[in-house]
């Protein structure tokens, strides 16, 4: 998927073919994606929201989540109210192979990954979950999202300590008696498992590069799920990382 995705310079024909176009469909209904093979995606819904949360603690708090191309997962939770900072990377591997060419093997273990650091008093862990399992990924697919394949592209939370451990492992639960989707829910919960930051090209790259093929068709219907579905949440000004830089 490595050409496809990542080269800026892709164009539709080029994704046509090798026959990974998708119909994007943008209304009330969500965001549905029509694929050649593999199981067609759930719709972005507004999930019920987590009967427990993590306590509130002085200061900000992380968690570090993956559901695809981290492109768009760092796209739609740089615009939620009270996340400080979103950053692309790495999780689930060693420090030795924390490289986007080693990790689009699928064979290191890692998957693309989001550090999100926020107020607590604004969002907390339980309301950035919700988003995660309503508008920023489908969690019901297996090693994959969308036209991206591979252990790399899984659905997973790497909890930073025990409480968030327990919090993410009860609302997997409770979404899956509650059938809050048509399939088993695939996230996986991985525990002591160290973040690591991606190359500066592929931070802010959704904000960067609009009207690049692959981010509209993939990855901008996720932020305009957010702003339709948690309004309330939603912030039109993304925070990005370049700011942070400055």
């Amino acid at each position: 998927m490595k050409n496809r995705r990542k080269d800026p310079s892709a164009s539709f024909r080029a994704i046509a073919r090798l026959g990974l176009v998708a119909l994007a469909v943008i209304g009330g209904g969500g965001v549905a994606l029509s694929l050649n093979g593999g199981s067609q995606p759930e719709e972005a819904k507004h999930v019920p929201p987590a009967l427990h949360d993590v306590a509130a603690t002085p200061g900000k708090q992380s968690l570090v989540l993956a559901g695809g191309c981290f492109w768009g997962v760092q796209g739609a939770f740089q615009h939620v109210a009270g996340v400080v900072s979103a950053t692309a990377g790495y999780a689930g591997g060693s420090a030795s192979t924390a490289t986007y060419e080693m990790t689009e093997t699928g064979q290191t273990g890692h998957a693309e990954a989001v550090e999100i650091v926020y107020n607590p008093k604004q969002v907390t862990y339980g309301q950035l979950l919700q988003i995660f399992f309503s508008v920023v990924h489908d969690p019901t697919q297996v090693d994959q999202q969308g036209p991206d394949v591979g252990k790399q592209y899984r659905s997973a939370i790497f909890p930073l300590n025990d409480e968030q451990a327990k919090v993410a492992s009860d609302y997997i639960a409770q979404l899956g008696k509650e059938g809050a989707f048509g399939r088993p829910i695939a996230t996986s919960i991985e525990v002591g498992k160290t973040f690591y930051r991606a190359e500066a090209y592929h931070q802010d790259y959704v904000y960067n590069n609009p009207s690049q093929p692959y981010v509209y068709i993939y990855e901008q219907p996720k932020i305009e799920a957010l702003k339709r579905l948690f309004p309330e949440q939603y912030r039109e000004r993304p925070v990005l990382v370049a700011d942070q830089a400055r």
